[in-house]
C-alpha cells in the first residue's frame, strides 16, 4: 500500500487539503442545521416546522446535486482551477447570508447560494483527482479522498459545538473563515489539464452533458442508487433531530465523565451533543478508510456498493429503533462501515467508465443520485418526521387527544405543556410519548427503501459484468 501512495503527484495531495478544508466549513454548518432550523425548543433557532426544514434540503439538494452535472462540463472545458476559485467566492456569501437571515425565503436563498457555490467546487476538484490518478492507484487513491474528506468531516462538528457557545450566527461566520483558506492552497499546485477539446461555448457543453446521461449503464446506475441517497441522507437531515428528541445518552455520560465539549444540558440530563454522535461516522471513516479500501481492491466495485448498502441499511435502523444511546452509537459505527464500503467505489466506478477527456462530466454525473434521493428524501423525510417522529408535535397531538386541549399552545411550548398537565419530569413525558406513538416505526420507511436498492444493484451487476465480458470479446 505505501508503494501506492507513492504514486500520487503533487496537485493530489493539495486538492485533497483542499476539500478537507471545505468540509471543515460545510460539515461545521451541516451537522448542527437541522437543529439550528426546526428544533421547536431550541434556543436562538429559527423554529422552522420539521416540513419547512425538508423543502429548504430539498431545495439545497436539486441546486448542490444537478448543478455538477453540468458544472463538470465547464470545468472540463474552461479549467479546474478557475471553477474552483470561483466557487470558493460564491460558498463565503453563502454562509454570511444564512448567518444573517431567519425569514424562512432569505434564508432559504442563503442555504441556496451555499449549495451552489459547492456545486462549482466538486467537479472541478474531482475533475483533478480523476486525472491524477491511475487504474492501478485509483482504488488506494480515493481511499485516502474519502479520509482526508472525513477529517474536514470529523472536525466540523466540534468546532461548530465551540463556534455555538458565542452564538448561532457565529458558527455560519466561523466556517465561511476556515473556508476562505482555499484561496490560499489555489497557489500551491500547477493546474492539471482536463484532456477535453477547449472549445465549445456553454450551450454546446450543455447538449454534451445530455447526450451521455442517457447511455443505459450510466442511465440506469443513476436510478439504482437514487435510492441508496435517499436512505443515506437521513442521518444527517433527520438523526440528529431524532436523537435530541428521543434518544437517552446520560448513563453514557456518567460513566464515561465526558468533558462538556461533548456534551448537551437538557431537561432530561446531560446528554451527549447529537453532533459528536453523528460524529462518529466521520471519525471511524477517518481512521479506517485506506485500510478498508485497500481490502477490497480487489473486489468488483459494484458488489463492494452492494455489501455497503446492506450494512449502511441495517446501521440505520439500529441507530434509530431504540431510545438507547449506546445502540444509536453502535448503528452510526455500522452505517460508518457501509458508508466506506460504498461511497469511494461508487466515485470510482464512474471514474473507470469515463471517456478520457469526460472525467469531470463523469464526476459531475455522480451527483444524480444524490440529487434525485437527496431531495425526495428530505422533502418525504420532513413531512414523515413532521407526522410520526417530531416530539413537540406529538406532545400537541397527546395534548388534543387526551387533555382535550386543541388550542393556546405552541409547538415551541408543546412538550413543557404536556410536563405541566400530566405533572411529569421531562425523561417519563418522553417515554410516554415513545410508547404511546413509536416515533422509531418512520425509520422502517428509510430502511426498507435501502434495501430496495440492494437487491437493484444485485441485478444491474448481473447485467454490468455480462456488458463487460462483451466489450472484451
Amino acid at each position: 500500500m505505501w508503494e501506492t501512495i507513492k504514486t500520487f503527484p503533487r496537485s493530489f495531495w493539495m486538492v485533497n487539503i483542499m476539500e478537507m478544508f471545505e468540509r471543515l466549513g460545510y460539515y461545521g454548518v451541516r451537522t448542527v442545521i437541522p437543529i439550528y432550523i426546526a428544533q421547536a425548543d431550541e434556543i436562538g433557532g429559527l423554529h422552522f416546522s420539521q416540513t419547512d426544514k425538508g423543502v429548504i434540503f430539498m431545495v439545497w439538494a436539486l441546486i448542490q446535486s444537478l448543478v455538477p452535472v453540468f458544472s463538470g462540463g465547464f470545468a472540463d472545458r474552461y479549467g479546474y482551477k478557475r471553477t474552483i476559485a470561483t466557487s470558493i467566492t460564491i460558498n463565503i456569501i453563502g454562509y454570511i447570508l444564512m448567518a444573517t437571515q431567519r425569514s424562512f425565503y432569505p434564508f432559504l436563498f442563503g442555504c441556496s447560494v451555499l449549495a451552489f457555490g459547492t456545486a462549482i467546487f466538486k467537479p472541478g476538484l474531482q475533475g483533478t483527482m480523476v486525472r491524477s490518478l491511475s487504474k492501478d492507484n485509483s482504488s488506494v487513491g480515493w481511499g485516502i479522498f474519502y479520509m482526508l474528506v472525513n477529517i474536514g468531516g470529523f472536525l466540523g462538528p466540534p468546532l461548530a459545538h465551540f463556534l455555538h457557545g458565542w452564538s448561532w450566527p457565529t458558527v455560519f461566520f466561523g466556517c465561511a473563515a476556515i473556508y476562505s483558506l482555499n484561496y490560499l492552497m489555489l497557489f500551491t499546485y500547477k493546474g492539471v489539464d482536463s484532456g477535453a477539446e477547449k472549445r465549445g461555448g456553454p450551450i454546446e457543453i450543455a447538449k454534451l452533458t445530455l447526450q451521455n446521461i442517457i447511455k443505459p449503464r450510466l442511465f440506469i446506475f443513476i436510478l439504482v442508487m437514487s435510492g441508496f441517497w435517499l436512505m443515506f441522507m437521513q442521518l444527517f437531515d433527520m438523526l440528529p433531530n431524532f436523537i435530541v428528541d428521543w434518544v437517552d445518552t446520560s448513563g453514557i455520560v456518567a460513566a464515561l465523565h465526558l468533558p462538556a465539549m461533548m456534551t448537551r444540558e437538557t431537561a432530561r440530563g446531560t446528554m451527549i451533543a447529537q453532533e459528536w454522535m453523528i460524529n462518529i461516522d466521520a471519525g471511524l471513516i477517518v481512521f479506517c478508510v485506506v485500510f478498508i479500501s485497500w481490502l477490497n481492491s480487489r473486489m468488483r466495485r459494484l458488489y463492494s456498493i452492494l455489501l455497503g448498502i446492506c450494512v449502511a441499511s441495517l446501521g440505520l435502523f439500529l441507530a434509530g429503533f431504540t431510545m438507547s444511546g449506546g445502540l444509536c452509537i453502535l448503528g452510526i459505527a455500522t452505517f460508518a462501515v457501509g458508508e466506506m464500503l460504498a461511497s469511494p467505489k461508487m466515485k470510482e466506478y464512474l471514474g473507470v467508465i469515463a471517456p478520457v477527456g469526460k472525467k469531470a462530466l463523469y464526476m459531475g454525473y455522480a451527483n444524480m443520485p444524490l440529487a434525485i434521493g437527496w431531495a425526495y428524501g428530505s422533502f418525504m423525510g420532513g413531512k414523515v418526521y413532521d407526522v410520526m417522529g417530531d416530539k413537540a408535535n406529538l406532545a400537541l397531538k397527546y395534548l388534543a387527544e387526551n387533555a382535550g386541549i386543541t388550542e393556546g399552545v405552541a409547538r415551541t411550548e408543546a412538550f413543557a405543556k404536556l410536563q405541566s398537565v400530566l405533572n411529569l419530569n421531562a425523561t417519563d413525558a418522553t417515554k410516554l410519548l415513545w410508547n404511546t406513538y413509536h416515533p422509531f416505526e418512520l425509520w422502517y420507511i428509510f430502511v426498507g427503501i435501502g434495501m430496495a436498492s440492494a437487491v437493484a444493484i444485485t441485478f444491474y451487476a448481473m447485467w454490468a459484468k455480462k456488458l463487460e465480458t462483451a466489450e472484451e470479446r
